[in-house]
């Protein structure tokens, strides 16, 4: 008799969309620099930070005009200001894949907890993005930078 082995078959890691694709690698490795430069971060919290701004922002404009009011949280929200304050690179990086189209960042004075940060996260993820949970769990309970109830995206 003889006996055959069935392997089963490896499961394959899904393939995420990669947010590097979206900015050039010289602008990349700057906005890590910047992040660094201005905040208590090394490379290993610079680099998923801005990861996730990147995931943020592409989503955001993607989804523009749906009204999912998507908010990144207070951490998040870091890396998004460095890469609009590098104005330049910022209106490059949104002529270049959103046809000019410039997501603007009204902060609201009163913050509002409304899950909005949460809802956001998995927006991305069904998005294709690879959403780092732990940057994003940390801000649930918090309020992002969008204006409560209006059509932020």
């Amino acid at each position: 008799m003889t006996l055959l082995a069935i392997e089963p078959e490896a499961a394959e890691a899904p393939e995420f969309r990669d947010p590097r694709t979206f900015v050039k690698p010289e602008v990349w490795e700057r906005e890590i620099a910047l992040l660094m430069r201005d905040n208590p971060f090394d490379e290993v919290m610079a680099t998923p930070l801005f990861h996730a701004a990147v995931s943020y922002l592409v989503t955001a404009m993607e989804k523009w005009g749906r009204g999912l009011e998507m908010c990144c949280g207070r951490i998040v929200d870091i890396a998004v200001h460095v890469f609009i304050l590098d104005t330049r690179n910022y209106r490059e990086f949104c002529a270049e894949h959103f046809d000019g189209r410039f997501l603007e960042h009204i902060p609201e004075i009163a913050f509002k907890y409304d899950g909005s940060v949460e809802r956001t996260a998995q927006i991305i993820a069904d998005n294709g993005f690879e959403v780092d949970w732990k940057l994003w769990e940390a801000d649930y309970a918090k309020c992002g930078p969008c204006s409560p109830g209006s059509n932020c995206h």
